[in-house]
């Protein structure tokens, strides 16, 4: 794995991943978190430059929505947005 696709240390105890970086872990495009996030279905910040930033935490609470909702391949996650959070 390039050093381009591995997430950044902010601190010893954070994880934080560009949007690309968190697009190739959740195994979906860079244009679908994009919209995903938009939507409100995925939680990020932003930096001083308005760029996406997630921290693993936020991608993890995303995969266990999604686990709660029923199954879903990554097929499927690619295709479909995901369900409003209840």
């Amino acid at each position: 794995m390039s050093a381009q696709l591995t997430p950044h240390r902010s601190n010893d105890q954070q994880l934080v991943f560009t949007s690309s970086q968190a697009a190739i872990y959740l195994g979906i495009s860079l244009a679908t978190i994009r919209r995903w996030t938009d939507a409100g279905h995925i939680s990020c910040y932003r930096t001083p430059g308005g760029q996406r930033r997630f921290s693993r935490e936020q991608l993890e609470q995303f995969i266990s929505s999604m686990h709660h909702e029923g199954p879903a391949t990554r097929a499927d996650l690619g295709r479909h947005a995901p369900p409003a959070a209840a």
